[in-house]
């Protein structure tokens, strides 16, 4: 049997903890990724975006929107050098650990959750940080999920044709989810 490593074994292991792993993620390639354009679903309100790598995706939507409040955490904190524009915000930190400071309208993850061990319990947080209308919507492969055996407990899945991705309602109030499958 494969042991489990722990958050905290997980976020310490070379694999997580990669800076120059899948850091120079553009705004165009969210909107490929996710089939949403991340600054009209935000809005001129608040976006965050969780393992967001460099912040690079984060500073290019600042260049186009400066009415967007924005903040982006990873864990390793390898961020763009320079100081960020006015409304963006990169923050070192686990998302397994961390907390918003106040609720938003979109929050993305692009190829993050495969790095968390307890996928679903950070969704599951996530949502809870919407505002009664935000949108959560993350990239997840399903091949990143392990049996106990080590075997990958889901297939790649091709994407949807109409925005990649699928909408529900969770019990929280008016909020909505979209997951793209990898």
């Amino acid at each position: 049997m494969t042991r489990r490593l722990d958050d905290a074994e997980l976020e310490a292991s070379a694999v997580v903890a990669n800076i120059a792993m899948n850091r120079g993620r553009t705004l165009a390639s969210y909107r490929r990724e996710l089939g949403v354009d991340p600054l009209a679903e935000a809005g001129t309100g608040r976006w965050l975006d969780l393992c967001c790598g460099t912040g690079r995706a984060l500073v290019d939507a600042a260049a186009v929107s400066a009415d967007v409040e924005i903040t982006g955490v990873d864990l390793v904190g390898h961020f763009l050098p320079g100081v960020p524009p006015p409304n963006v915000r990169l923050v070192a930190a686990s998302v397994t650990a961390w907390e918003p400071d106040a609720p938003a309208d979109l929050i993305t993850c692009v190829h993050g959750l495969h790095y968390v061990g307890d996928k679903l319990g950070l969704l599951a947080r996530a949502a809870s940080w919407l505002t009664g209308t935000g949108l959560l919507v993350a990239d997840f492969d399903p091949r990143s999920v392990r049996l106990a055996d080590g075997s990958p407990a889901g297939a790649r899945r091709r994407p949807r044709s109409a925005g990649r991705g699928s909408r529900t309602t969770p019990g929280a109030a008016g909020s909505r989810s979209a997951a793209a499958a990898r």
